[in-house]
């Protein structure tokens, strides 16, 4: 799994993405660590795509990105949820992706 130069104590992990409004943010948050992460990552994002742009220059006009690095279990569940919960009534895009990490017992 380690690329090139890199340590081969990586550990396989999945990283969850969720772009989305930030109203959601709190209550992602409360989804996520239900579900069993053990953290996340929030950052605020500015973009576009079939819903118009979102340049984030008011409130009700701004979103996140998420990030939760778990196990392949528990990134399911969130992304499931997440599927049924939220995408019909938010502008949303949820992708996930196969990591290394050092720190294993951190997620």
């Amino acid at each position: 799994m380690a690329a090139p130069g890199l340590s081969m104590n990586l550990h396989p992990k999945t990283l969850v993405v969720i772009l989305c409004e930030a109203v959601l943010e709190p209550l992602l948050v409360a989804d996520c660590e239900r579900l069993g992460a053990h953290g996340h990552t929030v950052m605020d994002a500015r973009g576009g795509g079939r819903r118009g742009a979102r340049a984030g220059t008011w409130d009700a006009d701004r979103s996140i990105r998420m990030e939760v690095i778990c196990d392949e279990a528990t990134a399911g569940a969130i992304i499931d949820h997440v599927h049924a919960r939220y995408f019909a009534n938010y502008a949303m895009t949820v992708f996930a992706a196969d990591i290394g990490v050092l720190r294993a017992d951190k997620f």
